[in-house]
């Protein structure tokens, strides 16, 4: 018998000051029995990262064809595209022809790094992609705070993120290992 999905809720209050963007989420998460509560929580602060009204889970790992979340336009569109993990490098240019901006939240410690030294070369010129990679001491420390019912308080400024429930808190600084490209 196949294991079913455990359900995760979530409130979520996101201050994101760099972009001006505050508000509570009700989330329900479905977490795939092969997934950890590691990836989960970075899916959950990808999510955090991008929230818009519009942003949703996909269906993740349980298909190739959608990513861990996705925003699309009114007409159906994919505007973001938005992987977690170590995504194979055709899978990545193909969210790139589909998508108007694909961003990677890489995670793992020296796996990550890994990863990104064999996949950077191959996806130095996709101009709409964004490559992140989270401290390994810091998604450890996120998957500590996974609960079946959680209260998350997550504050963004300058590229940081802090990610807190009522007892404890993780201080994030994200690496970008790829970005867009800058004018000028």
């Amino acid at each position: 018998m196949a294991q079913s999905a455990t359900i995760f809720k979530v409130t979520l209050e996101i201050a994101d000051i760099d972009r001006a963007y505050y508000h509570d989420h009700a989330l329900t998460i479905a977490r795939h029995p092969s997934e950890t509560d590691e990836r989960m929580m970075v899916r959950l602060l990808a999510f955090a990262r991008h929230a818009d009204e519009a942003l949703a889970f996909g269906k993740g790992l349980a298909t190739d064809d959608e990513p861990d979340l996705w925003r699309k336009d009114l007409t159906g569109a994919i505007d973001v595209w938005i992987d977690v993990g170590q995504p194979d490098e055709r899978r990545i240019r193909r969210a790139c022809g589909r998508a108007e901006a694909v961003f990677v939240y890489s995670y793992g410690g020296r796996g990550a790094g890994l990863w990104w030294d064999q996949a950077g070369a191959k996806l130095d010129r996709v101009a709409n992609l964004t490559v992140v990679n989270l401290p390994f001491a810091a998604t450890q420390a996120l998957a500590k705070l996974a609960q079946r019912n959680m209260r998350l308080h997550c504050t963004m400024q300058d590229g940081q993120m802090w990610v807190a429930d009522s007892e404890r808190s993780v201080a994030i600084e994200p690496e970008v290992l790829k970005g867009p490209p800058t004018a000028g």
